[in-house]
């Protein structure tokens, strides 16, 4: 399963650029829609676009893919890591 940290970059940014950001600001700036971006953030195993992957890391000042999303193997998730 794929993990992903966008609410963890969200925060980072807020806390960088001392304002809030909201997922509204994220959508309308990449052009990803705002339930897309909610789907990522609350749905665990959500399954998305390499598109959306590639507009997300350039939002985050392009950061590299592993620092937005992690492979975790499905045992892990059944053994609680």
């Amino acid at each position: 399963m794929i993990r992903f940290y966008l609410k963890a970059l969200i925060e980072e940014k807020q806390f960088q650029e001392g304002k809030r950001i909201r997922m509204e600001d994220i959508a309308l700036k990449t052009g990803i829609h705002r339930t897309t971006l909610s789907k990522i953030v609350n749905v665990r195993g959500y399954n998305t676009t390499t598109d959306v992957v590639d507009k997300l890391c350039r939002y985050f000042g392009g950061c590299h893919v592993e620092k937005l999303m992690q492979y975790v193997p499905d045992e892990d998730i059944v053994a609680g890591h």
